[in-house]
């Protein structure tokens, strides 16, 4: 009776787990529901907005961006917190802080969101972020991506939103689009590398 060689069982071992991990696509289950902020209306930590004071001696129009600890700067006032509320209510805020630091008496303020964005990493093509649209999905940012890497894993995609982490399969969100979860302003997707 003849035994196999080490070689010929090293190469059977080899051929069927790659056979295994080649026969499933990835497929579960269903990816996760993912809370949805109450309203888009709030502002962000990422937003862009333009802050135009008018009424003024020296009217002036400010470029920020909300920082990630939801903060925004403006010249004569500093800091202020500005994630979580509404453009209307950031204006109100503003126009209070120039009044009661003795700056202004007076002074009109507007608030206008120029852009949003979510942020793809990792194994995409051109990882980077990209302008939030009310459409955009998971799907559609990698897309934007310039596609995943050869070496992506495409079933556990990483979604972060409000510091909470999801993985999403993509495979599935490809196959069904109701399982292709909406993307919020300042979410983040992370495609991390599969080990084959």
């Amino acid at each position: 009776m003849r035994f196999p060689s080490r070689l010929t069982l090293l190469g059977l071992a080899v051929a069927l787990s790659f056979t295994a991990g080649c026969n499933t696509d990835g497929i579960t289950g269903p990816n996760p529901q993912i809370p949805v902020p109450a309203s888009t209306a709030q502002l962000r930590p990422g937003d862009s907005l333009t802050i135009a004071l008018q009424g003024v001696p020296d009217p002036s129009t400010n470029s920020v961006q909300i920082d990630d600890q939801g903060l925004i700067s403006l010249p004569y006032i500093g800091t202020l917190s500005a994630a979580g509320i509404s453009t209307a209510e950031l204006s109100q805020r503003i126009r209070e802080t120039y009044v009661a630091k003795k700056i202004y008496t007076v002074v009109d303020v507007s608030v206008s969101v120029t852009e949003r964005y979510v942020y793809v990493g990792g194994e995409v093509q051109r990882p980077g972020r990209i302008v939030w649209t009310p459409d955009l999905t998971v799907t559609k940012a990698i897309q934007s991506a310039g596609g995943f890497t050869l070496y992506a894993k495409e079933t556990a995609v990483s979604l972060v939103r409000d510091k909470d982490a999801y993985s999403i399969n993509v495979k599935l969100a490809q196959k069904d689009p109701t399982q292709d979860p909406h993307l919020m302003p300042s979410d983040s997707l992370q495609v991390s590398r599969s080990p084959f």
